[in-house]
């Protein structure tokens, strides 16, 4: 029996709040809410679409300067294959973590569109309609970040917070007279934050992030209100999905870790249920950077967030390549450490992000093996050895074979897949950006190595060179996002591992990465070459031996030789 949307936010509500005031503040909701409805001139959205995208992550500014640069931009990605942009942090903001530090929810920040400061923020969020207008006239959905759980230090809720212990939004964030609560809870910026309390003249407030993004007090249900009103506001403006950012952080308990509380579930219950009433499947994706056994708690049972990222499994993907090995893929993936989901949720996949290559989700073992590996520069590490700050162009040694078998990888084991801004043409680390903003803010940020802007018309002077690295990488990924758009069940099948018999074999080694992927209509093989040799497959184990390759239509017949780095999709 399906369950009203407005009965589970109650429902939920009363499991997080009790008191007489609260269910007042409730029923303003609830109106609010019923009134979004009414008001919303967007048709929901189709069911399980998510599952059949290819995102596209990028920064406006750094990808084409501002939204009509990028609108100009929309042909480009959809000739490349992409049907759903993530747009990284684009609300007003001081940029002090690239724009995570919100300081005002509802205002796109002026330079991204190209308008002077003063502008009214009506102008701003009528230009930004615009922008998604061309987007979804070329059928390319937009998504983006919204950070649930702190603002920026100069958000004018912190700003009066920061007045005193009377100040009605002193409750907006979590104060204290020392820092004796929440000690359990781990540092994320290891090496560039001691802790996380932050004095503040008699008082200390606390923080996951960075000292200047305080965290916000979902205790407080005003807080909750506001944030359900800012995805109410964004909805109304014809936004596809939001990207919850840090959502496994929202609630605290002294006394634990302050990570996954079940609280925190119940508010993302609550947020799923506005979406679901306002506009129906309107993407809610999560970013909590946690074991696959905890990630798929956020799906919930069906009304928390329809996906989130596979993180364990993007390192192991690259530790597959650096031992040569299939090995951490199959563990990562086994039953035991990725729980089965549910048919309507979905793992999103990357090898690059904005962020670091993290290893916070791996043994001190594999993050040996993978930091000792790819961390070619000294200046990569990323919080003392739990990442790696490159672009993958960078980490897989420039190599074309590499990078479009990591590419093969991505693009066909279960999952959404996110290309990230740049690495369709090999982009690399950029030296500059990172030196300019250490030297601006003082921070040792080594993930700015992965940022920065595109050179458009050194792009254009590369690609026009056909040998070159960046056309290699553009042509092959392009091939391959072609075919990906053309057989659902890479978003959709089921996946069984292939056994197949090889030449030359080598003890227990597993050099070859191969698996089924099926779904009524339609079965596909991939066989990914992790070796540096050429590698025979003498024989399949399959009923079928009609194998199609899916690039070329034609027809694939045991022996055949897969070349160092070389990767097939066959239709079975």
């Amino acid at each position: 029996m399906n369950i009203n949307p407005l009965e589970k936010i109650r429902t939920a509500w009363h499991e997080l709040y009790t008191d007489a005031d609260s269910n007042s503040k409730l029923e303003i909701l609830l109106k609010e809410i019923e009134t979004a409805r009414s008001n919303n001139k967007f048709s929901p959205q189709t069911e399980g679409w998510y599952k059949d995208a290819v995102i596209y992550s990028l920064y406006v500014d750094f990808f084409a300067g501002t939204f009509q640069g990028l609108s100009e931009k929309l042909d480009h990605l959809k000739d490349l294959g992409v049907t759903c942009i993530w747009l990284l942090p684009i609300l007003d903001s001081p940029m002090r973590d690239a724009g995570f530090d919100i300081r005002d929810y509802r205002n796109i920040r002026a330079e991204l569109l190209g308008l002077p400061e003063n502008t009214a923020v009506e102008v701003k969020q009528k230009a930004f309609r615009d922008f998604l207008e061309e987007a979804h006239a070329r059928g390319i959905r937009v998504i983006f970040d919204i950070a649930m759980n702190h603002t920026s230090a100069e958000h004018p809720w912190f700003v009066e917070s920061r007045k005193g212990p009377e100040n009605p939004y002193r409750e907006y964030y979590i104060w204290n007279k020392d820092t004796n609560k929440y000690k359990e809870t781990r540092l994320l910026f290891k090496g560039m934050c001691p802790s996380n309390w932050e004095k503040d003249g008699e008082w200390y407030f606390f923080h996951r992030f960075f000292e200047f993004q305080p965290d916000l007090n979902y205790k407080n249900p005003d807080v909750l209100i506001e944030i359900s009103r800012i995805l109410l506001f964004w909805l109304s403006q014809g936004l596809d999905g939001f990207r919850a950012d840090a959502i496994p952080y929202i609630w605290k308990e002294d006394g634990t870790d302050c990570e996954n509380l079940p609280q925190t579930h119940t508010i993302i219950k609550i947020f799923r249920a506005v979406l679901e009433y306002v506009r129906p499947n309107t993407l809610l994706l999560a970013e909590a950077c946690q074991p696959p056994k905890e990630v798929v708690k956020y799906f919930g049972d069906g009304d928390e967030c329809h996906a989130g990222y596979h993180f364990p499994l993007m390192p192991m993907i690259f530790k597959a390549m650096a031992v040569k090995d299939a090995s951490p893929i199959h563990e990562v993936l086994h039953p035991s450490v990725t729980p089965e989901i549910a048919p309507e949720n979905q793992w999103f996949m990357f090898l690059r992000l904005h962020d670091e290559l993290t290893l916070e989700m791996v043994t001190p073992e594999d993050r040996a093996i993978i930091h000792g590996h790819y961390c070619k520069d000294p200046r990569w590490d990323f919080r003392v050895g739990e990442g790696i700050s490159a672009r993958l162009a960078e980490l897989l040694d420039r190599d074309s074979r590499k990078i479009a078998l990591a590419y093969s990888i991505m693009l066909t084991l279960p999952g959404t897949p996110i290309v990230y801004y740049g690495d369709e043409f090999a982009k690399l680390n950029n030296e500059d950006f990172y030196e300019s903003f250490k030297l601006e803010t003082g921070k040792d940020d080594t993930r700015y190595f992965v940022r920065g802007p595109l050179n458009w018309q050194q792009t254009a002077s590369e690609l026009a060179d056909k040998d070159s690295l960046t056309a290699t990488v553009y042509k092959t990924i392009t091939e391959q996002l072609k075919i990906r758009g053309q057989w659902q069940v890479f978003g959709r099948g089921d996946c069984e591992w292939a056994t197949l018999e090889i030449s030359p074999r080598e003890n227990h080694e597993k050099p070859l990465l191969a698996y089924f992927r099926s779904m009524p209509g339609q079965r596909v093989l991939v066989i990914n070459n992790l070796s540096d040799k050429e590698i025979t497959i003498k024989a399949i184990d399959d009923n079928n031996l009609d194998f199609v390759n899916l690039a070329s239509n034609k027809p694939v017949e045991t022996p055949f030789t897969l070349p160092p780095y070389g990767y097939l999709w066959l239709e079975a």
